[in-house]
């Protein structure tokens, strides 16, 4: 459960998130151009589906603007994050029919220098980003800000697949293995789509939270358990 904000705080988050956004806008529009000339260029899938992953995620940031750009952020808050729902089955659906045609096809992948660098970029810079958005749309308890941030994260899981795909093609000629690796982000998307269309929004950074919450609810009663404490309990 959200605690009250004051209207200084709330003011501060809302304007801490047009600039999460407006650098997710830019970066990933430079992400795309340079992932979708990279693509063309080594005629890989995998790379060509991570550039268009970067306007979906462009259409998501600016889905979030525009919400946060209202008098009421709140009254849109179900509108957006269907938005970014939708936008996650368009990028699951691109990347899988991609994939399939790129594995029945018999065209090779290019080695793609400017494809590693872009995806190991991203994967250096978007974990920061979704984790400082996530914290701000816990705060703010706003889901559409934290369906936003799993559109980073979503990122980082495809950069990984796409730098993995594109490292043992350069290595051991193994053209097929970034649209392997695609496969398992699509899986993610549905997912994280599904999740975002019924509002139900949890982070892996949430995740971890919560566990360290347990572990320290369970060390107490753990000592309560031991036997020492049975023993000074009895002498009491």
């Amino acid at each position: 459960m959200t605690a009250q904000l004051s209207d200084e705080r709330r003011a501060v988050l809302h304007r801490r998130v047009k600039l999460i956004v407006a650098f997710t806008i830019t970066y990933n529009v430079v992400e795309a151009v340079v992932s979708l000339l990279a693509g063309t260029w080594a005629s890989s899938a995998a790379l060509i589906g991570f550039g268009l992953d970067s306007t979906i995620e462009v259409a998501s940031a600016v889905a979030v603007a525009w919400q946060f750009s209202r008098k009421t952020p709140e009254r849109w808050e179900r509108a957006t994050v269907r938005a970014i729902a939708l936008a996650f089955f368009a990028l699951a659906a691109y990347v899988t029919v991609r994939t399939i045609l790129t594995l029945t096809g018999s065209g090779e992948v290019d080695h793609s220098p400017l494809g590693i660098a872009i995806t190991l970029a991203s994967i250096l810079i978007m974990p920061t980003l979704a984790a400082i958005e996530i914290r701000t749309g816990k705060e703010l308890g706003s889901k559409s800000v934290q369906a936003d941030a799993k559109q980073l994260l979503l990122c980082v899981y495809l950069s990984g697949a796409v730098l993995l795909g594109l490292a043992l093609n350069s290595l051991f000629g193994w053209w097929w293995a970034d649209s392997v690796a695609a496969l398992v982000v699509v899986v993610l998307a549905v997912r994280e789509g599904i999740e975002a269309w019924g509002g139900e929004v949890e982070s892996p950074f949430e995740v971890l939270e919560d566990l360290e919450d347990l572990e320290d609810e369970r060390v107490p009663d753990e000592s309560c358990d031991s036997p020492t404490f049975a023993q000074n309990a009895d002498i009491d």
